[in-house]
């Protein structure tokens, strides 16, 4: 099958710095949810108890860009920040899945 001329450029652009871009844009993501917690007067181990999670470090592991918030337990995770979850999860996309977040809902900014 012959490929087309713009996947090229894409495969490209896709090896060359998106591995380094995701990182830092978990990073700000991580950022974004460390102050959200703190702004509930939740610790650590606090979060990760009320979102029944085995270990805290997995916050810590997210907000450090390590990780994202999983999906089956963001609509919980919002909850326990208080944030209402389509905008939590809204906003996480913005970081997690630029381009998808570009696609649905426009250039917004954050």
């Amino acid at each position: 099958m012959k490929r087309v001329k713009h996947q090229d450029g894409f495969a490209e652009r896709s090896a060359g710095k998106a591995a380094p871009e995701a990182k830092q844009l978990r990073k700000l993501a991580g950022d974004w949810l460390k102050q959200r917690r703190a702004d509930a007067e939740l610790s650590q181990a606090d979060l990760a108890a009320r979102l029944g999670l085995k270990y805290y470090t997995f916050i810590s592991q997210v907000e450090n860009g390590f990780s994202r918030v999983p999906t089956e337990i963001m609509g919980a995770w919002a909850n326990e920040l208080g944030i209402e979850q389509a905008a939590f999860a809204k906003h996480l996309l913005m970081y997690y899945e630029p381009e998808l977040h570009r696609l649905l809902f426009g250039a917004e900014s954050k």
